[in-house]
């Protein structure tokens, strides 16, 4: 549930936009990289203190400024003050548990969305708030923690490849915007593998660990869910906004990206359908074992009930049974019982029972 509810008792009471981290407590010292580009140069280089960042807003050429590390509100503070954000922009900034969403505050636009990440080690899909500030000729993106799925676009600007590096602010944050939901489709292949061997599973042999692995599954399609579904309205407002730092040759791309944003959630949906089958195949299969069981049980039952009479019949210790006196008389009786069970089980057999 920790990926889900974010723990927000120290926001309670505090007035509105008061820059409070919500999130994973972290440490480590803030990473902050910077890029500067046109289509004829190029400089890139880390920057130690946030100011060193400030001479860049009035540039010509397009700057994207990469804060890795929400958890130092004075940082965010100090950006904000240069850069002319609204304080309501730095609490979402800082709030990591944030759904995401798109607001355009005429100067610059504003927009959140989840980078999500396939953790080898716990076979989970971790989430990671991005946040994005573009501006008349400048990107700032604020991130939890390094790692990231950008490096492809870094290439790209590095090596000028493709148009990134002849076009505006609105291009690289549409860049990167489609690097994160192309990432989608990368974690949909994982757990795509995922379902696939649960069906094998189901086919082969039904076990308890089944179940287990199938409730993960679903726990992490929810997960997926929640954080991706919002991206289609979010990708919709930025292509339908009518805002002026976007182009109408990015709104093109932007498209492009509401395409693919709605084939993740139909992919996700198809999953979680495929989920809810593989539960009723299980309880299915359970359900088919307990009443196979039920009838071996049944059978065997059956076929001792007239054993039972007659061993009763000839167990009530009356003296006067002739039969009691007979020497074939043990032999005989173990002989009809004998009789009576194959005679149930060849009839059995004809009424395909066993």
């Amino acid at each position: 549930m920790a990926r889900f509810i974010k723990k927000r008792a120290s926001k309670v009471g505090l007035p509105p936009g008061s820059p409070v981290h919500i999130g994973e407590k972290r440490t480590e010292e803030v990473g902050i990289s910077l890029i500067d580009y046109d289509e004829k140069q190029f400089a890139e280089k880390v920057i130690e203190h946030i100011e060193d960042s400030f001479p860049f807003k009035d540039k010509p050429t397009v700057t994207w400024i990469n804060i890795d590390g929400v958890h130092r509100t004075d940082n965010i503070e100090k950006i904000g003050d240069n850069f002319g954000l609204h304080p309501l922009t730095r609490e979402d900034i800082v709030n990591t548990g944030q759904r995401p969403k798109m607001e355009d505050f005429g100067s610059y636009v504003y927009f959140t969305l989840k980078m999500l990440m396939f953790d080898e080690n716990e076979a989970e899909v971790k989430a990671e708030q991005v946040s994005l500030v573009l501006g008349n000729n400048f990107v700032i993106s604020f991130q939890e923690q390094p790692g990231d799925v950008f490096e492809a676009v870094r290439q790209r600007i590095r090596g000028a490849k493709g148009r990134v590096r002849k076009m505006g602010a609105d291009y690289l944050a549409y860049s990167l915007l489609d690097a994160v939901v192309d990432n989608y489709f990368i974690i949909l292949e994982r757990l795509g593998e995922q379902v696939e061997s649960l069906e094998e599973k189901l086919v082969e042999d039904v076990q308890a660990e089944t179940l287990r692995d199938i409730r993960r599954l679903k726990s992490e399609m929810i997960f997926l869910r929640k954080s991706v579904w919002p991206l289609r309205e979010v990708v919709s407002s930025l292509q339908r906004g009518g805002s002026a730092l976007i182009s109408e040759s990015t709104n093109v791309y932007l498209r492009d990206v509401y395409d693919h944003t709605i084939q993740v959630i139909d992919t996700i949906e198809a999953y979680r359908d495929m989920l809810s089958g593989l539960l009723d195949i299980y309880l299915s299969s359970i359900s088919n074992k307990m009443n196979a069981v039920m009838k071996v049980l049944t059978i065997i039952a059956t076929i001792f009930i007239p054993l039972t009479f007659v061993a009763g019949v000839y167990g009530m210790n009356f003296a006067y049974m002739p039969e009691l006196q007979w020497e074939i008389g043990y032999p005989l009786v173990l002989l009809v019982m004998a009789v009576l069970g194959v005679i149930m089980l060849m009839f059995f057999r004809k009424k395909k029972w066993l």
